[in-house]
Parts: C-alpha cells; sequence; structure tokens
C-alpha cells in the first residue's frame, strides 16, 4: 500500500519511535522506499539523505512502514464498516486513528464487528437489553435480582422465570465486557508478564520415547521462553505428542475484571461477580490465549528466522577459491561418482562417471579416469561433495594424485541443496542435455570457485543452516531471506558479461523477468562494452538503471569506472577530480597513489558530501577488488572417517555448518555433524553463539563424547583452545 501524504506525515512518529531513529533519516529514507528505491541502493548511494544509515537500520525503517500501512489500510476499512452501522463517534475515530498496534484497533472493532448467533444475541432478540441495561447501571439497592427481572418473564419467548431472563441478560452483560478494549488489554498484559506456558504429553505421547521427552512435564515463563523450545513444543504439538496450554493469573484476572464491572453496591453484585467469570472463562481466557500464543509463536519465529538469516549471510559470503580450473566429485557408492570439470568462468567442459568403492576390479579404471580429467583440464582444485561417500572419495583423490606427483587442493564441499539445485528450471535451462547427478557435480565444482553465485540458484531453505525452518511464518521467512540474498549479493557485486539470471536478479532494482531479458539480450548481442548499454535492454528503464547500474560490474569496459563500485551518475565528478590532479581516470584508477592527492573537500556540494566522497575514494584505491575474506580449506584428519573413529579427547579441525542459539553444529569429517553447546564455545559466558562463531568458519574442537549408535556428537571449541594453551 503506497501511503497519502496525510498517512505518511502520521506514521513517520511512529516509526521514530519504534526505531529510535532521528526525524530527519527516517522522513528521507520513507520518502526513497515510497518512490520505490531499494534498500542496497539507499544504504550505498544516499547516505547524506538517511545520514548514513545502514542496511539494517534502513530494513527495520521498512519492516515498520509496512506494519504501519498494513495499520492505516485496516484503519480505513474498519473506519468505513463502523460508519456505515451508523455508529462512528468524533471521539471513536480520534481513537483508532491515534492507534498504533493491530490489537488495539482490533480491540475498539470488536464491538461493532458483525458476529455469529451468540448467547448474547439470542439473549437481545428476546427483549433482554433494557435488563442487561438495568443490572449495569448498578443503582437498585432494595428488593430482589427476581423481582428487577419479573417483568421480562414471557414463556413465548423461552423465558419461563425470572432466573432464565437474569441468565440471559447476564449474557449481554459478559458480551458487552469481553467486547471492551479496556478488559481485553488488561486481561493480555497481565496474563503476558506472569502467564506461565505449559506443556503436558498427550495421552496418545504417554509411554512414547521420542525427542519431546524433555516437555513431557515443562513450564516456562510465556514471555521469556526462548525461540528454539517454544517452537519444539509447538512441533511437539503438531506431532499429537505434547499438549500446550498457557496457565494464567486467574485470580488477580477475575479481580480486575470485577473491579471493572461493579461500580458500585447493589442488588446485582453477586450476580455480576458470576457475570465476570462467565465473560472471563468463556469468552476472554479462550479469545487471549490464542492470541497470546500466536505472538509467542511471532516472537520465536521472529528469532529463529534471524538465526537462519545470519547464518545464510556467512554462507554465501564465504571466501571464494575463484577463478581457477575445477574438478567438481557428487559422490557416490553403487551408483558411481560424477566427475565434473569446469573451468575459470564456470564453464562446463566435460564428466564422466568412475567407480573406486565397489570392487576392487574397477578401481583402475577410476584411477586412470581421474587422472585424465584432471591432465586433460588442467585442473588445479578439485571439489568433493561431502554427501555419501565424500569422505572415502576424498581420501580416493588424494591418494591417486599423490602416487602421480600431482600436488592439488582437494576441497570437501557442502552439498547441502545440490539436489534441489540439479532438479531446477534454472538447472534445466543450462544443461538441458545432461543428468541430474553430473549437474550437481557441475554445482559442487562451482560452490568451490564462487559460493555465492552458486547458491542464489538455490532455495535457502534447503541450504541447511536453520532452525525450525519448516515450522515458522513462511512468508516471513521467505521475505527475510530474500533480502539476505538481495544484501549480500549487492554487497558484493555481480559480472555483468558473466553472472547467472538467478544472480542477476538479486541485484537492486532488477528481478527475475528483467534478469532473463539482460541474459536474452546477451546470448543474442555479445557481452555488455558498457553500463549504458543496458539501456538498450528491452524495459531496462531509467529508474531500474539508477538502482542496478552500481553494483553490476564490467572488467573490459571502455570507462575503468564500470568494474568499481562507482555509481555512474558521480563519473563526471570522478572525471573532475582527475582533471585536477592532471592525470585521467585510467591513470586513477590503476594507480591508487594518485587517489591520495585528492582534496575531497574541494567536492564537497548540496548534493554529494564526505560520506558519498570516501566511498569513492575507496573504490578508487581498490576497483574490482572482491570484498569478501581470503580462501582457506578445512583439513580433515585422514585416519578419521566415521563416528567410531572418534576418541575422546581428540583435537580436529571443522567447519561450522550451523549456528542456532544453543551452540553451533561442526562438521569434523565424519558425515555427521557434531554439536558444541553454547556452553562450550568459548572461555566466558556467551550469550549469543552468533557473537562467537558464523556459518562456514574454521574451528579446532575437542571430542567430548560420540555415540555412534545414536549418532550424537559432543565437542568443545573452549577445551580445544585450552588444550592448544598447554
Amino acid at each position: 500500500m503506497k501511503l497519502t501524504d496525510e498517512q505518511t506525515r502520521r506514521v513517520i512518529p511512529y516509526i521514530i519511535e519504534a526505531t529510535g531513529l532521528r526525524n530527519s533519516p527516517v522522513s528521507n529514507t520513507v520518502g526513497l522506499l515510497q518512490e520505490g528505491a531499494t534498500v542496497p541502493f539507499i544504504a550505498r548511494y544516499r547516505k547524506e539523505q538517511t545520514g548514513e544509515l545502514d542496511e539494517v537500520q534502513i530494513r527495520t525503517i521498512e519492516e515498520q512502514l509496512a506494519y504501519f500501512s498494513e495499520l492505516e489500510e485496516r484503519k480505513v476499512t474498519i473506519l468505513r464498516s463502523i460508519e456505515e452501522q451508523g455508529k462512528l463517534t468524533p471521539e471513536l475515530r480520534a481513537q483508532i486513528e491515534s492507534s498504533r498496534q493491530k490489537t488495539g484497533i482490533e480491540d475498539l472493532y470488536l464491538p461493532y464487528k458483525p458476529k455469529r448467533r451468540t448467547k448474547a444475541t439470542i439473549a437481545r432478540e428476546r427483549g433482554l437489553a433494557p435488563l442487561a441495561d438495568i443490572m449495569a447501571a448498578q443503582e437498585l439497592r432494595t428488593g430482589t435480582c427476581e423481582e428487577a427481572a419479573h417483568s421480562f418473564v414471557d414463556p413465548d419467548r423461552e423465558l419461563p422465570d425470572a432466573a432464565a431472563a437474569l441468565e440471559g441478560a447476564g449474557h449481554i452483560l459478559a458480551e458487552r465486557l469481553s467486547d471492551s478494549a479496556d478488559a481485553r488489554s488488561f486481561v493480555r498484559r497481565l496474563t503476558h508478564e506472569q502467564g506461565v506456558m505449559n506443556s503436558r504429553v498427550s495421552t496418545a505421547g504417554k509411554g512414547q520415547v521420542t525427542k519431546f521427552e524433555m516437555y513431557y512435564d515443562f513450564q516456562e515463563q510465556l514471555k521469556t521462553i526462548p525461540s528454539h523450545r517454544m517452537l519444539a513444543m509447538r512441533r511437539g504439538e503438531k506431532e499429537e505428542v505434547l499438549v500446550l496450554s498457557i496457565i494464567a493469573p486467574v485470580e488477580q484476572l477475575l479481580a480486575g475484571l470485577k473491579s471493572r464491572l461493579i461500580v458500585r453496591e447493589s442488588i446485582f453484585s453477586p450476580l455480576l461477580e458470576k457475570v465476570a467469570e462467565d465473560a472471563y472463562k468463556r469468552l476472554i481466557a479462550p479469545s487471549i490465549e490464542v492470541e497470546l500464543r500466536m505472538e509467542s509463536k511471532d516472537r520465536a519465529d521472529e528469532a529463529a528466522i534471524q538465526v537462519f538469516a545470519r547464518n545464510l549471510r556467512d554462507l554465501l559470503l564465504a571466501p571464494p577459491a575463484g577463478g581457477k580450473r575445477v574438478l567438481g566429485i557428487d559422490p557416490g557408492f553403487r551408483t558411481g561418482s560424477k566427475l565434473a570439470a569446469v573451468d575459470p568462468t564456470g564453464r562446463f567442459l566435460e564428466h564422466v562417471t568412475i567407480y573406486p568403492h565397489i570392487g576392487e576390479g574397477r578401481v583402475p579404471q577410476a584411477r586412470q579416469d581421474l587422472l585424465q580429467m584432471v591432465r586433460t583440464h588442467e585442473i588445479e582444485m578439485v571439489a568433493v561433495g561431502n554427501g555419501t561417500a565424500g569422505r572415502e572419495m576424498e581420501f580416493f583423490v588424494k591418494e591417486t594424485l599423490a602416487e602421480c606427483g600431482l600436488e592439488l587442493p582437494v576441497v570437501s564441499v557442502s552439498e547441502a541443496g545440490a539436489s534441489i539445485y540439479s532438479a531446477s528450471e534454472i538447472a534445466r535451462e543450462e544443461f538441458p542435455d545432461l543428468d541430474l547427478t553430473v549437474r550437481g557435480a557441475v554445482s559442487i565444482a562451482r560452490r568451490l570457485q564462487d559460493p555465492l553465485g552458486e547458491l542464489v540458484k538455490v532455495d535457502p531453505k534447503s541450504i541447511g543452516v536453520g532452525q525450525y525452518q519448516h515450522d515458522v511464518n513462511q512468508a516471513m521467512l521467505k521475505r527475510s531471506l530474500d533480502g539476505v540474498v538481495e544484501s549480500c549479493v549487492n554487497y558484493v557485486g555481480v559480472d555483468l558479461n558473466t553472472a547467472s539470471w538467478a544472480l542477476l536478479s538479486y541485484v537492486s532494482g532488477v528481478g527475475p523477468a528483467l534478469a532473463k531479458a539482460i541474459t536474452r539480450y546477451r546470448d543474442e548481442n555479445g557481452t555488455f562494452p558498457s553500463r549504458k548499454g543496458l539501456l538498450k535492454v528491452p524495459r531496462f528503464g531509467a529508474k531500474v538503471f539508477e538502482q542496478a547500474a552500481g553494483f553490476l560490474r564490467i572488467r573490459d569496459s571502455r570507462q575503468p569506472l564500470d568494474n568499481t563500485a562507482v555509481h555512474p551518475e558521480r563519473y563526471q565528478l570522478v572525471e573532475s577530480m582527475a582533471a585536477d590532479i592532471g592525470v585521467s581516470v585510467v591513470q586513477l584508477v590503476v594507480d591508487p597513489a594518485m587517489v591520495e592527492r585528492i582534496d575531497l573537500k574541494r567536492y564537497v556540494t548540496g548534493s554529494v558530501g564526505l560520506p558519498t566522497l570516501k566511498d569513492i575514494i575507496e573504490e578508487l584505491k581498490k576497483p574490482g577488488r572482491d570484498p569478501r575474506s581470503r580462501f582457506q580449506a578445512a583439513s580433515f584428519r585422514e585416519d578419521i572417517r566415521e563416528i567410531k573413529d572418534l576418541q575422546e579427547g581428540m583435537i580436529l579441525q571443522g567447519v561450522v555448518t550451523n549456528v542456532t542459539a544453543f551452540g553451533a553444529f561442526v562438521d569434523i569429517g565424519v558425515h555427521q555433524d557434531g554439536l558444541v553447546h553454547i556452553s562450550h564455545l568459548a572461555n566466558r559466558y556467551v550469550k549469543d553463539p552468533g557473537g562467537v562463531v558464523k556459518a562456514g568458519q574454521l574451528v579446532n574442537v575437542k571430542v567430548l563424547s560420540a555415540d555412534s549408535g545414536r549418532k550424537r556428537i559432543s565437542l568443545s571449541i573452549k577445551e580445544a583452545e585450552q588444550g592448544s594453551e598447554r
């Protein structure tokens, strides 16, 4: 929803309050987002307008803007509905328009919201609303309730006696109390603050040994329960092993509701106490429990998605091996191992299948085929998938190469998601004539060359770095992960003339349809000679060019700035800088020492400030340089291939594969990741494992225990460090 100017003015203070950011940066950022600018573009090229907000802050503003946009849209619907009923007062309009929470406006709308036929509806149909009003007024202090209700007795209306009339009137009052925004807010707040999430084993689960045993009799404060425990319990409930409920402070809640309903002593006071109890137990509590359970799940989802997003970012930004000739191997036993050679740009060259693990008779041929591939294509690195037969293949390759005196790096590469890619539309387009498993070998080779370029072709959920990723809100997860991929792709930059459409689709402002149009144009017309050539692509207009151009690289362009992150809108500025010190732009890019002669203050204007000028200078000092770290391969011990080979106390090198709220999983080359519990990550208190380790990081670990039967390995980074110190 694009907000009106009035709505925009109304929501900006809300966003400022929610984010704690200053007015001007928030207002400018909201304006840019409303105009269609992307987060990477705003963060990189509009620093003067945003006050140098980073991507995280800008995405937070974007999320808040989306929330308040939905809120404003809902307000319009609610106001229209109440107005059509003829019940919209100036006071109610003001309350709704000033509300900042979705729950708040829904509470205000509840009395006017169309309802199914309830006990209160039936009571009103029987003419008991006036009796409910008499009871609510609480002005009668003499007589009895039955006497007050006598005139409403009517057998024809199914009100045979005063008791039936009082019961019906009580239902009306119970619904009014339930519809009260104040009452619901009170119950919601107190239940959230003092409520306890209660988990019990279900009837079906009794006597069963499951992974949910710790939750068979479990309680934890609702407001502090960690994400992974909340999601685990919900999964147990979904699998019908657990029964969950919220234990609320009922006595305090009832006391609060009674005080809201009973404003003075009257003959109806005892009856109104029962009405308050009925309203809570029958109407308010079930509704609020559903709300709070959903809120707790949303919080758990958000925390889990943050962990997933951080892991994904670390994995996507893993150091690339770069432009090497690579032999990718998708290992297997019975079906053989698929070998695929690719050139330094990732172009597929040749494939062969070998069978080194199913009989000694086939080993010589397997060695011959492997060596022929290595020699024919002048292979510089070998990438071995870490799945089934991965360690066996790694050992076979190293042994074969060593026997011939060939010293090539043999690197274990994660296969996570490779099978998903192999069967995908992208893989079919790239290799229509190749078998799925051969496509997988090509992908493994390319993952070593450039993890980012290859992993963007796979659904992030299939990469295996999440925590309960199938249980969280899928729309929220997709939005977050797409944002991570977009951020990583634009941070690194994309080679316009070699990138796949999948990679191009994440470039700021592009998207899948335009990415395919770019690759089609490239196939038909050859490589792009300059960034300006993009404007010849159908539907690639000036606005898209503004958003995308700075993130696209052309290595051999006649314009040297096309291979930098300097935006085309600043080329003229750089040309002025070069002219002022008496050199060409080419000389400026080739010789970083020239850059030191530029006096930035001379170029500050109303639209270009020091933040942008400093970015330009940094790019001129390192044109075309990859911002990712230098590649370093893990070294697994040759004699450790299975869990049974592990012994307590061993110090091994491994690769962090997944970071969770309770620790980190590490691949040590035995087909089963080991867990480093949060308490064993460092020699200090660790609140957030992500602050200590990250996915893809090489670490030394000490084996604490290894259970091959249960496939559980316990590791310690802390004790490995202590061992090395000794």
